[in-house]
């Protein structure tokens, strides 16, 4: 179970990726991750005042590079762990996922017409 704060409440957790969501990401580079993407540190700060979620960085990239671009943006201090192991969360928070809603034949059609939000 996450950490608990207050009386009863556990905090949930978020894991977030890095490409395409917090960052403003056209392709990949290996050693360059681009500059952070307006807007995502007041997001990660509100998540972390809520004092609701305990948020984990999400990336196949390497995790000191990843580590030393959190640093670089000083939003290192919202993420428990960076990693690129998929753990129990209460919500993925992706800018490559679909949603399943119990229906594979439009699991299939929504795959089939898919595209990330950045090259539409």
């Amino acid at each position: 179970m996450n950490k608990q704060y207050g009386a009863n409440m556990y905090k949930k957790t978020l894991m977030i990726d890095l490409d395409g969501v917090l960052n403003n990401y056209t392709k990949y580079e290996e050693n360059f991750i681009p500059d952070i993407k307006e807007g995502a540190k007041e997001f990660l700060e509100k998540l972390h005042k809520s004092g609701k979620y305990e948020l984990v960085l999400f990336t196949t990239r390497n995790k000191e590079l990843s580590q030393n671009w959190l640093k670089k943006w000083d939003i290192d201090c919202y993420f428990k762990e960076v990693t690129n192991i998929k753990k129990p969360a209460y919500i993925y928070i992706d800018d490559r996922a679909l949603k399943f809603e119990n229906a594979f034949e439009k699991t299939f059609e929504d795959i089939e017409k898919f595209t990330v939000y950045w090259k539409e």
